[in-house]
Parts: C-alpha cells; structure tokens; sequence
C-alpha cells in the first residue's frame, strides 16, 4: 500500500491575516485528506536577543516583550483550534521559542510532516520584514513541501468544507 501523498500538515501561526487565512486552508486540507495537523506558534527569541544586545531593548523589556508575544500565540493558537473544532478537525498545538524559521522546519521534522503551510504575503508589508525572511528559509531549508497560501477565497472554501 502506497502512503497517503499528505499525512501530516504543519501551519505556522504569525498572528498575521495572512497565516489564520493559511490556518484555514490548512484546516480544510487536514478535512478532506483525513491527516494530522499541527499549528505552530515561535516566540522569535532570536530576534529578541538581538534587539537587547544592540541596545534598543533592555533586559527588563525583552523579558516583558516575549512574555506578551507567548500570551499572543496562545490566543492565535486558541483561535485556530476553534477553527478545526468547528469543521471536526483535531489539531495538536505548539508553542516555541527561537529563530522562527528554525523552530517551525524543526517541529516539521519532529512530526514527519508532509507539508508546511505559510501565510503569503500582506500587501502593507515590507518583503524585507522578519516574517519575509523566515519564509525564504523555511521554502530554502525544509526537507517536505511548503505551500504559500494566497487563496484570495479561502474564507468562502473554509466555509464550505
């Protein structure tokens, strides 16, 4: 018996428009092929430290900033669970800490994912902004497919599954 094209879909969780618009279509992939999916959130620490070493964060703050942005995927992560819930889908959830592109490809592989699901870009951001730059890794580094979501009908398809 061959194996199944998609068992295991890993969405990364930005906050973004964007990624709970991926969320949604990688909800509606996990439905319709029957396989796991995981919804990953990264606390980008690496960032982080990079903003208290050169002095435009200092320690006090970087602590209270990453403590917001873990409050923030826990809610994002939340929200996404209510998501699969409402169309039958089980989803695991992680939160982690680290360079974003790094935690996201690690947790692919810890879970042998097929499939990485990403938010495309939004129009008011910048292609050199953080999240651009993870992106790129991610699609450069991961040893599974990723797919970039740009489904301008996603909510409607999200509706109808």
């Amino acid at each position: 018996m061959t194996k199944p094209i998609i068992s295991h879909i890993v969405a990364a969780i930005t906050g973004s428009d964007a990624s709970i618009l991926a969320a949604k279509y990688a909800i509606v992939m996990a439905k319709a092929y029957r396989c796991k999916m995981t919804a990953v959130y990264v606390v980008d620490t690496a960032t982080i430290r990079q903003l208290t070493l050169s002095k435009i964060f200092i320690q006090e703050e970087s602590q209270d900033y990453e403590r917001s942005l873990e409050l923030n995927g826990e809610r994002y992560l939340s929200f996404v669970e209510e998501l699969a819930r409402a169309k039958g889908v089980k989803i695991e959830r992680e939160i982690r800490r680290g360079a974003v592109y790094t935690e996201i490809l690690t947790v692919a592989e810890d879970k042998n994912a097929d499939l990485i699901v990403l938010g495309g870009w939004e129009k008011d951001r910048s292609a050199r902004d953080i999240i651009s730059h993870s992106h790129r890794e991610i699609m450069v580094s991961a040893k599974c497919s990723v797919l970039l979501v740009k489904e301008p009908g996603i909510d409607q398809i999200y509706k109808q599954a």
